[in-house]
């Protein structure tokens, strides 16, 4: 639909700010061998960002931690006092601490820490950053059972890189929800922006999509916001972004990441999908097919005679027809669809449908 008057994403709008909402008030854990001089300034970026944000951090180290952008981390030292305890303590008057670990068990230690306190993620920092597929793509996205897959197909690269896995494998199994893998160069990316740099870990492929709830509606909105910056997705009024939000399925990986979003409108008998976006750390997971595949379900359920969409990237349109959809004509859509419709964005349209019995 054409806008009478264009929003963009808000001024504030960042990919960081969206995954900090997300870390906001909870607590991850960090696990950097060595004295982590590499990456250090990155590191520290990352440290100030989240203390920022209200959210804790554990930097787990087999040593002193050398680097002069973490040497001054407080340390958090022994007590008689239950650990859970004393970290919720000192978190309240350090948000990021430092607690060492012996060298010789330091792997098998750190996801057992995480585990004891309850966290929900764990960072592995390490030079070989992330997995790579056979074809030589980054493993951005891997859950329980492809860790054997990978390993199995040589992906290891060292017997240090095997043992990490191995006890990732473990962590993952003993309930530990999230673990990221990546260089110490590339954190900021990792946790802060949609491509990642290295791979996320999880107990198992959990993509679960439904209908926004309320709570949804914020990150729904990022999301939508960012695909208007990107030029994939067309500008709309605010009337026009209401609409498509109460409308909206969301894709949520471990029921609670958004990783795509997607709404059907009513247009005539037929439902236009409209808004369709996915994260790009989540491209090849299949998020947008699932999200396609809810859409067209709940289309047919309503009793729509077709349903339809329309896009100005051919790897959209490629997209569409690997989902059953055809190209067609633009007059073969709704009439409603073209009032008030820009004539120049109109004529650059890709146009698909899919009908009811297809």
């Amino acid at each position: 639909m054409a806008p009478d008057a264009p929003t963009s994403a808000p001024q504030n709008f960042s990919e960081e700010g969206f995954y900090l909402r997300e870390f906001h008030g909870r607590t991850l854990a960090l696990a950097v061998a060595g004295g982590c001089r590499a990456g250090a300034p990155v590191i520290g970026r990352v440290l100030k960002d989240l203390e920022a944000n209200h959210t804790g951090v554990l930097v787990l180290s087999d040593r002193t931690l050398e680097a002069p952008e973490l040497g001054g981390i407080p340390r958090l030292e022994a007590g008689p006092e239950p650990l859970a305890a004393r970290v919720w303590r000192a978190l309240q008057a350090s948000p990021v601490l430092a607690l060492e670990l012996p060298p010789q068990d330091f792997v098998a230690g750190c996801h057992q820490l995480a585990l004891t306190l309850g966290l929900r993620k764990l960072v592995w920092l390490d030079e070989d950053d992330g997995l790579q597929r056979a074809d030589g793509s980054r493993a951005s996205f891997v859950d329980l059972e492809q860790i054997g897959e990978l390993r199995a197909a040589g992906h290891a690269q060292s017997g240090e890189r095997s043992q990490l896995l191995v006890e990732i494998e473990r962590a993952l199994r003993a309930g530990l929800p999230e673990v990221n893998l990546c260089s110490p160069a590339g954190l900021w990316d990792e946790l802060f922006s949609y491509a990642g740099s290295g791979t996320l870990f999880t107990r198992r492929r959990y993509l679960e999509v439904r209908g926004l709830g309320l709570d949804d509606f914020s990150a729904a909105d990022a999301l939508i916001s960012r695909g208007v910056e990107e030029g994939y997705l067309a500008p709309r009024d605010r009337a026009q972004r209401d609409e498509v939000l109460a409308q909206a399925s969301g894709a949520f990986v471990e029921g609670r990441s958004l990783a795509g979003v997607g709404a059907l409108l009513r247009c005539g008998q037929a439902g236009e999908i409209a808004c369709l976006y996915t994260l790009t750390r989540f491209l090849g997971e299949g998020v947008g097919g699932h999200l396609v595949e809810a859409l067209c379900e709940r289309s047919l359920t309503r009793g729509d005679t077709a349903l339809f969409a329309c896009t100005t990237h051919t790897r959209s349109a490629a997209f569409f027809e690997r989902n059953g959809f055809e190209r067609v004509a633009p007059d073969l859509l709704p009439d409603e669809k073209w009032r008030g419709y820009d004539a120049g964005r109109r004529e650059r349209l890709i146009c698909l449908r899919r009908l009811r019995d297809s």
